[in-house]
């Protein structure tokens, strides 16, 4: 059956180089309404956007984030916080916290339940986006290193210790239509992701059929480790696990929660 949701979906992959055309207002304002629609906990909309038309913004966030140049030059940045901030604000400004004390309520600290559900509504809305975008020809990139330096991307961004970075999103279109995308990333087959009724946790046997396409389209594009003769299972330890930026986006990542946690205690900048 001829779907064109489901092609929409499985046919999308990572753009990282953008022409230069300017994304047109009335989509940029499309894709924001579409956002919204997002499914989002109790609809509180536990999130908050901002969008980096700053250039000295983007060359700054291009340099926190690993050094990225793209970041750049794209044509639209989004950056998807949770954000209890505003629901704080709102309880305490309207005096639904004055009205919960005369009833004999208490302040409740704000935890890692809000932390989680503000996460989720933030990178659900992420993906609405990312798709609404699609649709509409663009094409996008997560940035996951914007989790690092957060001492320093919540300084640029003026975010205070209850609106957390969820993850950021550069937008454009390609510079040739959709065909100057690079090739799709292959998914293990559905068998080894999806389980029924509990977890099965997986082991070698498993791994290496789950992981076996990849590792072959890998192989033929010449990007396994040791002169291509490792394995997919190297290239992920050496590159990732083990690499700088894992090690500074832990560290940074742990600054972030601990702050939302204890928000009254300073973060050195």
């Amino acid at each position: 059956m001829d779907n064109q949701t489901i092609t929409l979906l499985n046919s999308r992959r990572s753009l990282r180089s953008f022409s230069d055309r300017e994304i047109e207002e009335h989509v940029k304002q499309a894709i924001k309404a579409t956002t919204l629609r997002a499914p989002t906990a109790g609809n509180m909309i536990l999130y908050s956007v901002v969008e980096v038309t700053s250039q000295s913004i983007k060359d700054e966030l291009a340099v926190l984030c690993d050094n990225q140049p793209m970041i750049a030059k794209a044509p639209m940045v989004w950056v998807f916080l949770a954000d209890m901030t505003k629901w704080i604000n709102y309880y305490h400004e309207s005096n639904s916290v004055k009205t919960g004390r005369s009833e004999g309520l208490q302040w409740r600290q704000i935890g890692m339940g809000d932390f989680l559900l503000s996460m989720s509504d933030a990178i659900i809305a992420a993906q609405t986006a990312v798709i609404a975008a699609e649709a509409y020809g663009l094409g996008s990139c997560y940035i996951g290193d914007v989790y690092e330096n957060y001492e320093k991307t919540s300084t640029l961004l003026d975010l205070p210790p209850h609106t957390a970075i969820a993850t950021m999103v550069i937008f454009g279109y390609p510079k040739d239509g959709f065909g100057s995308k690079s090739a799709q990333s292959l998914r293990p087959p559905t068998d080894y992701v999806f389980m029924e009724n509990r977890y099965l946790e997986p082991h070698l046997p498993q791994l290496l059929q789950a992981y076996s396409r990849q590792e072959e389209q890998m192989r033929n594009q010449k990007r396994l480790p040791f002169n291509n003769t490792g394995t997919i299972s190297d290239y992920y330890y050496f590159r990732k696990h083990q690499s700088p930026f894992m090690e500074e986006m832990n560290r940074s990542a742990k600054v972030m929660v601990d702050r939302w946690l204890h928000p009254d205690v300073p973060t050195d900048v």
